[in-house]
């Protein structure tokens, strides 16, 4: 049986919640990935069978509120944001807890100011070595109330264990999410360490284990993504991928395979074993799950999706950029985005800001159908917001109550 966690009841939801308990207990080994369908008349919202708070991030919040609830009186510090969710981390802050650092690294307190009484929380990514080092320097617990998700802990194994086995580790990975930074902090003490970020830079890295490019580019094109002393003459011949747990776990097997065959033709297939490593377990089970589910919830189709999370999430972005390859699609942090459908404020990841659209909501048509996706960060209770905003535009919508009871009577039995 599925561990269980103490998260708020404020993080949770009427209707989306009831949905996915009725969902798991008619289907506990995560088979069928149609999406859930709530009919109220006008309008028709589609959910993904995955979606929100994951394993790691259950484990956080829970940890967090524990902390809280443990140290009366204590000053309490999270080294940076405990999850990529501002609700979340807006909420923490509003008890009491500091943020020490921003997700980009940058000082907000001193660690200087630091004292051994002190609680420090190490936030859903983990942290570097280094980091850890200065805590403990200080005196700071940092293990009491380490969040660090376990399959992050699980991709920082398999890079030891490679890296023990003389290759060296490939990342894919945003070099400078804060998954990423512990990760390679991780792995650099047991091999050499370069970060790919997409399949172009992966190509580019292939090029290189051909021997179809200089060490001049290498150094060009990988400039603060390789770890101190890295020779791509030698640390290259032998290597093994492994990835930030919240990047698209298609694109991973497709890095790795590149760079796998990238091998093979430069020291034949036969030598295959003894100059690529197999790492395909490092791959996470929720980022599968809710990238998977979201490719069953486009197949099914709809007429625009909102995507609801923090804009900071990677994981939620992947997610995006899988629905707009197929339908309108909109990047929102909850219902506060949305000023009816005639206006809403949602973050446009090519830009890399936040932009308002207009007559979002198609209307030339009944019912509409509108796909309702989420990350792994995001509390059930924001979609719920976003769920009811929109019906309260269509005064002929069937009741809340009537929709859900099929759900709830599953629950029940």
């Amino acid at each position: 049986m599925a561990r269980q966690f103490d998260v708020p009841l404020f993080y949770q939801s009427e209707i989306i919640s009831t949905v996915k308990d009725a969902r798991q207990a008619a289907d506990p080994r995560k088979k069928d990935l149609e999406p859930s369908v709530l009919d109220f008349g006008p309008v028709r919202f589609k959910v993904a069978r995955h979606f929100g708070f994951c394993y790691g991030v259950e484990n956080a919040i829970e940890i967090a509120y524990e902390a809280l609830e443990e140290n009366p009186g204590k000053r309490i510090f999270l080294l940076s944001e405990m999850i990529h969710n501002p609700h979340v981390n807006e909420d923490l802050q509003e008890r009491g807890i500091r943020f020490l650092r921003t997700t980009s690294g940058e000082q907000l307190i001193p660690f200087d100011e630091l004292e051994p009484d002190d609680v420090v929380l190490i936030p859903a990514f983990g942290t570097t070595i280094e980091v850890e080092n200065e805590l403990q320097e200080r005196g700071v617990d940092t293990e009491t109330y380490d969040t660090t998700c376990p399959f992050v802990e699980k991709v920082w194994r398999k890079s030891d264990q490679i890296g023990e086995k003389d290759y060296s580790i490939v990342v894919h990975g945003r070099r400078y999410h804060e998954e990423t930074r512990a990760t390679i902090s991780h792995a650099k003490e047991h091999g050499p360490v370069v970060v790919v970020r997409d399949m172009d830079e992966a190509e580019d890295l292939a090029a290189v284990v051909r021997g179809e490019k200089s060490p001049e580019f290498f150094y060009e094109q990988f400039e603060d993504r390789y770890s101190e002393g890295f020779d791509p003459k030698t640390d290259l011949r032998r290597v093994g991928v492994v990835n930030q747990t919240t990047m698209l776990a298609t694109e991973t097997q497709a890095i790795a395979d590149l760079l796998s065959e990238a091998m093979q033709q430069r020291y034949g297939e036969a030598n295959l074993e003894e100059h690529f490593a197999d790492t395909s377990d490092t791959l996470c089970y929720a980022t599968n799950e809710n990238q998977d589910a979201t490719l069953k919830l486009i197949e099914d189709g709809g007429d625009v999706a909102l995507v609801v999370g923090g804009y900071n999430s990677s994981n939620t972005s992947h997610l995006v950029e899988l629905c707009e390859e197929h339908m309108p699609t909109y990047f929102i942090r909850g219902a506060s985005a949305i000023d009816g459908p005639e206006r809403l404020q949602h973050f446009d990841l090519h830009a890399g800001e936040e932009r308002e659209a207009t007559d979002w909501l198609p209307d030339d048509d009944r019912p509409v159908d509108v796909v309702l996706n989420a990350g792994a960060s995001c509390p059930d209770a924001l979609l719920d917001e976003v769920l009811r905003e929109v019906i309260s535009w269509f005064p002929e919508a069937r009741p809340v109550e009537d929709v859900i009871a099929p759900y709830q009577e599953k629950v029940e039995t």
